[in-house]
């Protein structure tokens, strides 16, 4: 057998001309073997790469990656800079995605149009992925997929605000494993019953909240959670609200008390910005939850309605609030509630009247509310839950008739696990948002 080198030549020029270009006609012998053909990236070619087990890696368009995540969760970076055609292939080596997903950043490009801000994760077994660059509107997306997951799972969390016997502004850090810092010295107005959400996809808000009187400030964080001065309050000055992001980069307020109950809601805009208020759907009422659930949807739940409601409504990946669900499981208020899994959701803990507990509630992906599971750690109420370590969660804070801040880690499975020692001052109905 024997090796033919084939090069195109411009007659004209004698310069060397890319073999194949769009148009020609190659005809090759049997037997005959091409050298330094390459991968044909442009044409769907994929060079395969060996079997990926780090919790990191960076992808180079044209290849394809075996990635196997039994041992932890990867975090992907893709090219900074891509063409269009440009194709990556991933696929679950160990079919083990389902328990350690893979999570994507499109380093500055969009993903499915959504912006770079957005945590993108991919967490069902057996999934093979293959994303191809289109434009940089769309930018990459997916051809062959599993379920994609917009999560509101950023890497650390913020507990801030409060009350320790009078109003507060300090604020507590969250480490990606889920450590809480000692207290930091608080920015804005001192306040309680505050709510936080996301916003940006890697950012967050405080809003709203009781002084000496209701208000609807807020204090946005940036992404390395530096809380920032007051902003003049837009909508309904209220307490006890609940907030959570939608639509991968996206939040929403909702409920709360002003002068009587409402069920008005205000929505954030990518940029941080509240709307005005929006006529309430649902009951009225207060002290409730609030969590994500789906990677991009939200869900209200439980609350104070004049009585002890367990009641839900379920929010859009549009900011759309539905009207009530029947409640599934027992009717508390002082209720918090945070994502996991970067999917799902977990209500816990709260006051029943007459006692507090640490009863939780699951939420599935697709924002079914589970029954109670009997609860792990110190019963109490108006404590605040966010997400940290990208698809884990942590409720901390609260009141067992005296404020406390011990706090309780969720797993990405959604398990709660015992009592941690408390970090900073102790305080009952703060607020709490992850940012990354």
């Amino acid at each position: 057998m024997s090796t033919l080198n084939v090069d195109k030549v411009d007659p004209s020029t004698g310069t060397d001309l890319e073999l194949g270009t769009s148009g020609d006609t190659i005809n090759i012998p049997s037997g005959v073997t091409i050298a330094n053909a390459g991968t044909a990236t442009g044409f769907g070619g994929i060079s395969w790469q060996s079997v990926v087990t780090g919790s990191t890696m960076t992808a180079v368009a044209g290849e394809g990656y075996p990635i196997d995540t039994s041992s932890n969760t990867c975090t992907i970076t893709l090219p900074a800079s891509a063409s269009v055609g440009d194709t990556i292939v991933f696929a679950d080596y160990a079919r083990n995605w389902g328990i350690n997903r893979i999570i994507i950043d499109s380093n500055g490009l969009n993903y499915q149009g959504a912006s770079d801000a957005s945590s993108i994760s991919y967490g069902i077994n057996g999934t093979a992925l293959r994303i191809v660059y289109m434009d940089a509107t769309k930018g990459w997306i997916p051809t062959v997929a599993g379920a994609v997951v917009y999560s509101g799972g950023n890497d650390e969390g913020i507990f801030g605000y409060g009350h320790d016997g009078s109003v507060t502004a300090v604020t507590n850090l969250v480490s990606n494993a889920g450590v809480v810092s000692s207290d930091v010295t608080g920015v804005g107005t001192a306040r309680y019953a505050v709510a936080a959400c996301e916003y940006g996809g890697n950012k967050g808000i405080f809003g709203f909240g009781y002084t000496a009187s209701n208000v609807s400030m807020t204090n946005l964080v940036s992404n390395a959670g530096v809380v920032a001065t007051d902003v003049t309050g837009v909508g309904t000055d209220r307490r006890g609200a609940a907030a959570i992001e939608y639509g991968g980069d996206k939040g929403i307020f909702g409920y709360g008390k002003g002068a009587a109950l409402v069920s008005m809601t205000n929505l954030v805009s990518n940029a941080g910005v509240v709307a005005s208020d929006v006529a309430g759907v649902g009951t009225d009422r207060r002290y409730l939850g609030a969590c994500e659930y789906g990677g991009d949807k939200g869900i209200f739940g439980y609350g104070d309605d004049s009585g002890y409601a367990s009641m839900t409504n379920l929010v859009s990946n549009g900011g759309v609030v539905a009207t009530d669900v029947t409640g599934v499981g027992t009717g508390r208020q002082g209720i918090a509630a945070c994502g996991y899994g970067g999917d799902k959701g977990i209500f816990g803990y709260g006051d029943t009247a007459p006692s507090v507990v640490s009863m939780t509630n699951l939420v599935s992906n697709g924002g079914v509310v589970a029954t109670d599971t009997t609860g792990v750690g110190t019963a109490r109420s108006y404590p605040a839950a966010c997400e940290y370590g990208d698809d884990k969660g942590i409720f901390g804070f609260g009141s067992t008739g005296s404020a406390v801040s011990m706090t309780n880690l969720v797993s990405n499975a959604g398990v709660v696990a015992t009592d941690v020692t408390g970090v900073g001052t102790a305080r009952h109905s703060p607020g709490a948002c992850s940012f990354n």
